[in-house]
């Protein structure tokens, strides 16, 4: 069982570009889909044979039948969520704004609030767990809380000593990776006990990132910029991308398949584990926070449009 889900969301930037309000009236996956499938989403995962979509207004979205159709899971809270992560088929943490985190222990079937914290002003934007008790959620100005209990009590940390926005983090081989602004990247070989502050060639945002190994890691962000370490990012290689659209995700499909996702419909694919990549785009330019895969081998598109299938042959 292989869990795909999308890495960083980036929540901020769509809701700045295109409005709270996403695409209400943009085609959907399915007539069978709920009006929530067709408002803006910002992650999902797959698991198995199972979709999960998450998003504005607190939504969490369900389908078993390679989005032919979606029913909205049972959650508490409104709070926009920003991303998901499947530990296995059955257990489950989502986060988002006001400082939210959700545990599914069925699938995403039904969902329990095990933090809020709207005092603190700061949204959570990316979740990740090593095991069924261990994990990390990241967010806005520097928040980092981890759990050691499967969530059920979290405690704040700090990766740097900056309060720079932390929007996504990866993992491999036990070594973790973090994706923040002004170019920095953060790195933990010991399970976020501790961290490194990694600088990179470009001092914008890094909206995604994702870890091939312990020692490869791929960050994307704002004005298309991509850049690649096979060192642990102690030197980088910009990655051609020909667009100036802010990368929104990063999510490897295979050993050497990996998707980009970004603003103005950008949609880049790699066939040699990120070293290149080919750029198309949606036809109306809608913005995309992340793909899945489909069993027939089209993606799953999320976005300010909801949810989306692209075909195969795109």
């Amino acid at each position: 069982m292989t869990p795909f889900r999308c890495a960083a969301c980036v929540a901020v930037a769509m809701l700045v570009l295109h409005g709270t309000g996403a695409a209400e009236g943009s085609d959907a996956s399915s007539a069978t889909a709920p009006p929530a499938a067709r408002a803006l989403l910002l992650d999902g995962v797959r698991v198995d044979d199972r979709l999960i979509v998450v998003g504005r207004r607190g939504h969490i979205l369900v389908s078993d039948d390679e989005a032919e159709s979606w029913r909205l899971a049972s959650s508490p809270g409104r709070a926009m969520l920003t991303a998901i992560h499947m530990h296995d088929a059955q257990l489950g943490w989502a986060v988002g704004h006001d400082a939210i985190i959700l545990r599914t222990a069925d699938g995403g079937d039904t969902w329990q609030r095990v933090h809020y914290a709207p005092e603190e002003e700061r949204p959570l934007l990316d979740v990740l767990f090593f095991d069924e008790m261990n994990g990390l959620a990241v967010g806005a100005y520097g928040f980092l809380l981890s759990t050691r209990d499967g969530g059920e009590t979290w405690v704040s940390g700090a990766a740097g000593e900056d309060d720079y926005h932390m929007n996504a983090i990866t993992s491999a081989a036990g070594v973790l990776y973090v994706g923040a602004e002004a170019g920095i990247a953060h790195l933990s070989e010991d399970g976020g006990g501790s961290w490194q502050t990694l600088e990179t060639p470009y001092s914008g945002s890094w909206f995604g990132a994702t870890a091939l190994d312990a020692r490869t890691v791929i960050l994307v962000g704002l004005r298309g910029r991509m850049f690649r370490s096979d060192d642990g990012g102690s030197t980088w290689t910009r990655i051609p991308t020909s667009t100036t659209a802010s990368l929104t995700s990063i999510q490897q499909f295979g050993p050497e398949k990996i998707i980009v996702t970004g603003l103005d419909g950008v949609l880049l694919e790699s066939h040699d584990g990120g070293r290149s990549v080919s750029l198309q785009r949606l036809p109306d330019r809608s913005g995309v926070s992340g793909a899945l895969p489909l069993s027939d081998g089209g993606l799953l598109l999320i976005g300010e449009f909801g949810v989306r299938r692209l075909p195969a042959d795109g």
